[in-house]
C-alpha cells in the first residue's frame, strides 16, 4: 500500500476542492474523526450525523415537504402521526428531535406547538422503523401542525 503526504491539494485551476464519491476510515469500523472548532478535540463524522428527518405539512391531506431516508408518514388520527424509515436504525436507543408549529391566525407564520415523541392515549414507543408523534397545543389540546418536523440521530442497522 502507498502513503501520499502532502501540505496542499489544489485543483488545476488552483482551487483547494476535492470531489469524491465516498469516504472511508483507516480503522476497522471505517470510522472518520474530523477536528473540532477548538482544534485540541475530535468528533466522529459518523456519529454527528444525522440518519433520517423528515419536514410535512400535518393539516388536511398530510404531505411530506422534504425528508431523508423516510419513506412515508401516516396520519393516524388528529394530531397523531407515523414517520416510516426507509434504511432502519440500529436499535431504538437512538436520539429524535421533533418540532412542530401552527398557523397563527391563518397566517403563514408558526406559533409554538408541543410534539411528543409517543401519541397520547397511544403509546406507542420507537422502534428500529417507525417512530410515532402526537402534536398538541401549549394547553395540551391534540391538534395537527402545519409545520412539523423530525430528526433522528443514531446509528443506521
Amino acid at each position: 500500500m502507498s502513503t501520499i503526504k502532502v501540505d496542499t491539494y489544489l485543483t488545476r485551476g488552483g482551487v483547494s476542492e476535492i470531489a469524491i464519491d465516498k469516504l472511508k476510515g483507516a480503522s476497522s469500523a471505517s470510522s472518520i474523526s474530523v477536528v473540532g472548532e477548538g482544534g485540541t478535540t475530535t468528533t466522529n463524522l459518523q456519529q454527528g450525523l444525522a440518519k433520517a428527518w423528515c419536514n410535512w405539512n400535518g393539516i388536511g391531506t398530510i404531505a411530506i415537504r422534504d425528508s431523508l431516508n423516510v419513506t412515508s408518514i401516516t396520519d393516524n388520527a388528529t394530531a397523531d402521526t407515523s414517520v416510516t424509515i426507509a434504511n432502519d436504525m440500529a436499535d431504538t436507543n437512538y436520539a429524535p428531535s421533533s418540532v412542530g408549529g401552527f398557523a397563527e391566525n391563518g397566517g403563514t407564520g408558526p406559533a409554538p406547538a408541543i410534539n411528543k415523541i409517543q401519541s397520547s392515549g397511544n403509546e406507542s414507543a420507537p422502534t428500529a422503523t417507525s417512530i410515532r408523534l402526537c402534536t398538541s397545543d401549549l394547553s395540551g389540546t391534540a391538534k395537527d401542525a402545519k409545520y412539523d418536523s423530525i430528526i433522528l440521530h443514531g446509528d443506521l442497522a
